[in-house]
């Protein structure tokens, strides 16, 4: 069958352990049985909540338009045992066991899928009123907060403070949102395509301010460095995530420099029998010529496939796919598929003051990653595009009234 059963004898006696019950982990184990893995599997997440889906979290949960947003999954008709509530502290690779605070859990294969953590804001810890957006907790602890309607400081003007902001105005709380970059998304998007979404805030009603750095939070109060005081019923952080490999300390599992795992292109970290998926590894892309960490959705969607097919003893094709996301923001719905950090060309389609408008990247004459605002068909031709490294006309492609696939050489 693979390398893990002459281990470990027959794959029907085989264990597979999954750390981490969020998208990552949950597909991991539903590919397992899809594939035709007759062995055990375990899902262990820290979390007491059944296995839930996280983009919901800053929309429907968060304004009370849906109580949860559990995964559609029948575990137990898969034959996954489910271990929630459980916090695994380390591994320990020559015994191929698990430290938990329920005890050792022994594993054949593990799979790490523990995916990211957010940072916290320094100073902020214990201060009543201040919240992070990462949990079906933590929006469940925001959900009255809207409900009041209080003023409302949003620390970190990155994807999901854009997210939370747009779900605070829908409630109808006041909003001020203060970045220390000059820009929204400084580090996700150059800055000549962010400039166009600062306006986006104005135009809800939420006050953007940007070189704005937090000198200290105070019940009530978020004090900048300038001496700016803005009062604040509460204070949502949301200044990125870094990821959750804290417990790996020791293991021998190598960590990349953001304390991401190391996977190879199969998701095979340096140690046998271990494999990472999701926001908490970094992998590399023969389409980009570069190490990738990608810390959205579909990345924690698609890698499951790769490490059941490794476990299952299939040959799998190197995990290199298009990166994608979307993100749902002050009434447009912004998606993006690719990389651009190679990318030799820009070109607009469309106004970036107007509804819709995409932004294309190309590379030595071929489509590297594409942005469309309010133009999903533009993103949808520009993925199989990137995917199929197609070389483009840029007169055509900067004619927004053209489909993307017709600039296509």
């Amino acid at each position: 069958m693979s390398d893990l059963t002459q281990e470990t004898g027959p794959a029907a006696r085989v264990r597979v352990v999954i750390v981490g019950a969020g998208m990552a982990g949950v597909q991991t184990a539903v590919a397992l049985r899809e594939q035709g893995f007759p062995g055990s599997v375990t899902l262990i997440g820290a979390e007491p909540h059944q296995p839930y889906d996280r983009p919901p979290l800053s929309k429907a949960v968060l304004l009370g338009k849906a109580e949860g947003s559990a995964f559609d999954v029948d575990f137990e008709a898969l034959d996954v045992e489910l271990r929630l509530g459980l916090e695994v502290t380390g591994v320990h690779p020559a015994r191929r066991e698990l430290d938990t605070a329920a005890g050792p859990v022994p594993y054949d294969a593990l799979v790490v899928a523990t995916g990211a953590e957010p940072v916290r804001l320094p100073g902020a810890e214990g201060v009543p009123g201040v919240h992070l957006l990462r949990t079906l907790d933590d929006a469940e602890r925001l959900r009255p907060v809207l409900a009041r309607q209080h003023d409302i400081v949003v620390v970190g003007a990155g994807w999901i403070g854009a997210e939370f902001a747009t779900a605070a105005r829908e409630a109808g709380c006041s909003v001020t949102v203060v970045e220390a970059a000059g820009r929204p998304l400084v580090g996700a998007l150059p800055a000549e395509v962010a400039a166009p979404m600062a306006a986006w805030y104005a135009d809800s009603g939420a006050s953007l301010r940007t070189h704005a750095r937090v000198e200290r939070v105070e019940p009530g109060a978020v004090v900048l460095e300038d001496g700016t005081r803005l009062p604040a019923g509460a204070v949502v952080v949301g200044i990125g995530a870094r990821p959750a490999t804290a417990w790996l300390a020791g293991s021998g599992i190598e960590l990349g420099a953001h304390r991401e795992i190391v996977a190879d292109d199969h998701l095979r970290t340096s140690l046998p029998g271990v494999y990472a998926v999701g926001d908490c590894a970094s992998f590399p892309s023969g389409r980009y010529g570069e190490r990738l960490l990608v810390h959205h959705w579909d990345n924690a969607l698609q890698g499951p496939r790769t490490v059941a097919a490794n476990i299952v003893g299939e040959a799998p094709a190197p995990y290199d796919p298009v990166p994608y996301f979307w993100s749902e923001q002050f009434g447009r719905f912004v998606q993006y598929a690719g990389h651009h950090g190679a990318a030799d060309a820009l070109l607009w389609r469309g106004d970036p003051a107007g509804p819709s408008w995409s932004v294309c990247w190309l590379r030595e004459g071929r489509l590297v990653a594409v942005l469309a605002v309010g133009r999903p068909r533009d993103l949808a031709q520009g993925r199989r595009l990137i995917e199929a490294g197609t070389r483009m006309d840029p007169a055509l492609l900067t004619d927004p009234s053209r489909p993307l696939k017709g600039a296509a050489l």
